[in-house]
């Protein structure tokens, strides 16, 4: 059963009475554009068919009362909780993303109570964006409650204006210091293509990706190795990045060049040089993995994924061994080139597999898995798929 499915149903079940709408979002791959985006960067995320479903009312008494479906089907209940009271440090645990997201929207007017109930199939902690799933799903239910879905005509926000509240209810309330990728790509991105957005300016540009008729797919390989945005390692590189480009005297370090690279690293303490490094390369490597979907030449991208993963695994230092043994074993097995993706410190790998190579590099990698001991990796391909709304 498709989670709004399941949410529409749960919801029934737990209220007596049918929900008033069922709104959902996607988890997120992106092909590659890692941490450029808090940088001012590119990005070329696409949505996953894997999604988080909300299915709400409104209530009258302000309150948000929010339940979650488990793994068994069981719901897990938050305390609830009043809209007008919601402040950062009020909420803990997974309740403190819907609840982020009823305070974010509390300052844009939206104070209306509801009853959420949530269902997904999103693998948490796989670095596939499910906190921004469940945020970006929970944001267009409370909007859609409140009458300002983002296709409701003039005055109703815009999916970038949405993509920020939803940023500002993670960095301020949950205290992730995410950027604006995973969000975007949850409310922006469409089925078949890729979305190339200039993160500074807002620009976007819905690029075909038909790996299929090319003979290919893209594989990803869920590790196991779970990771989190809240923990150090991701604000610490992000305040690196920060502390760079105000020595640099530039607004971001998506303003230093790939030719005007080595000129810059001159000027910076060798600590902060690898960070730089990573997103002048990174960016470098998004704008030509455009040119290269552009012209159909999709076998073209193999080397700018490995390329991106060493410049993770090195320079950036977000990779860990189980990471970098399943791109190893992908690209051993036949893979044209494998990168992690996401944060880091964990998640998911992709793969860039020709079709009749995909047994070949999945029983690959799960050999290299079993030899050392770990937690078997999950594995999917993965379709570029819609982006959020309202389910019929």
């Amino acid at each position: 059963m498709r989670p709004g499915h399941r949410a529409a149903a749960a919801f029934t079940q737990l209220h007596g009475t049918a929900p008033e709408g069922v709104w959902s979002a996607p988890g997120r791959v992106n092909l590659i554009g890692e941490h450029t985006d808090y940088n001012d960067g590119f990005v070329l995320p696409f949505a996953l068919p894997h999604r988080t479903a909300v299915a709400a009312a409104a209530r009258a008494d302000g309150l948000l009362r929010v339940a979650t479906l488990g793994a068994d089907g069981e719901p897990q209940h938050a305390e609830p909780v009043a809209v007008a009271d919601l402040a950062p440090g009020a909420v803990e645990g997974w309740a403190a993303y819907p609840s982020g997201v009823a305070w974010a929207l509390r300052e844009v007017g939206v104070t209306g109570g509801a009853d959420l109930v949530i269902a997904g199939d999103v693998p948490a902690g796989a670095g596939l964006s499910s906190s921004h799933a469940l945020e970006c799903a929970v944001a267009l239910a409370l909007l859609g409650l409140a009458g300002r879905s983002p296709d409701g005509g003039p005055g109703s926000p815009t999916l970038p204006e949405i993509a920020r509240w939803v940023q500002r209810s993670e960095n301020d309330f949950v205290g992730a210091p995410t950027g604006l990728l995973d969000q975007t790509a949850s409310l922006r991105c469409t089925e078949a293509h890729v979305l190339f957005l200039d993160v500074r300016s807002g620009e976007a540009e819905q690029v075909p990706f038909d790996a299929a008729a090319r003979g290919l797919e893209v594989l990803v390989i869920d590790t196991r190795a779970s990771h989190s945005h809240t923990d150090g390692g991701y604000a610490a590189r992000r305040a690196g990045c920060e502390e760079a480009a105000d020595l640099l005297g530039v607004p971001a370090l998506r303003d230093v060049s790939a030719d005007g690279l080595g000129a810059a690293l001159e000027k910076l303490p060798e600590r902060l040089r690898p960070l730089v490094r990573h997103v002048v390369t990174e960016n470098d490597r998004v704008l030509r993995s455009v040119e290269l979907l552009r012209s159909g030449e999709l076998a073209g991208l193999g080397p700018l994924l490995d390329a991106s993963h060493a410049s993770l695994r090195d320079d950036y230092r977000v990779s860990v061994d189980e990471l970098d043994v399943a791109v190893d074993a992908a690209v051993a097995a036949g893979a044209l080139g494998a990168r992690m993706v996401g944060g880091g410190f964990g998640g998911s790998a992709i793969a860039l597999v020709p079709v009749e190579r995909h047994d070949e590099v999945v029983r690959r990698v799960l050999h290299a898995y079993a030899e050392r001991g770990w937690t078997k990796p999950r594995t999917f391909t993965a379709v570029p798929s819609a982006g959020a709304g309202r389910d019929e």
